[in-house]
């Protein structure tokens, strides 16, 4: 089997044979692995008329258990995987969309709380069940010890990056 950097590789291989690229497969699959991904991801959030960005705020509100209380604007960009430069926003096209509130704190007026509306939980329930069947699509083409592996081998990668960008 071989894929699209596989002809890559070997035109390095051809032009500048004592170079090892083998880093460049790995991180160029990666990269193409990812933008096929996430278009497909994309599809599902369309399909429920949502960004990625406002899938993961409202997300992000519903694993939170956060119920009609909220998080604040910043647990929010905390526990999300949107930049705090980009919730605000995404937070206006979700209040426009009804799907979200965003309400002063009675108990401490400087601070903002955003809370699912009915119609965000409803809506995000479904999309949720969307994008987990998409999911599973996405991954079928490996088993079970093999998507344990990958993920382990991701999460080693990741938390190696994460430690240092800190």
């Amino acid at each position: 089997m071989s894929d699209s950097v596989d002809r890559i590789i070997a035109q390095w291989g051809h032009v500048r044979p004592e170079l090892d690229v083998s880093a460049m497969g790995i991180l160029g699959r990666l990269s193409r692995v990812t933008r096929l991904l996430e278009r497909a991801q994309l599809n599902v959030f369309e399909a429920h008329d949502l960004h990625a960005g406002e899938f993961d705020i409202l997300a992000t509100l519903l694993r939170s258990h956060a119920g009609a209380r909220g998080l604040t604007a910043g647990a929010l960009a905390t526990s999300s995987m949107v930049t705090s430069g980009a919730i605000t926003n995404r937070l206006d096209r979700l209040v426009a969309k009804e799907l979200i509130s965003r309400d002063i704190d009675p108990e401490n007026r400087r601070t903002v709380r955003v809370a699912l509306t009915d119609a965000g939980t409803e809506l995000i329930n479904r999309a949720l069940l969307a994008h987990v069947d998409n999911e599973e699509t996405l991954l079928a083409s490996l088993n079970s010890t093999q998507r344990r592996e990958l993920e382990e081998l991701l999460r080693q990668l990741l938390s190696a990056h994460e430690t240092t960008a800190e």
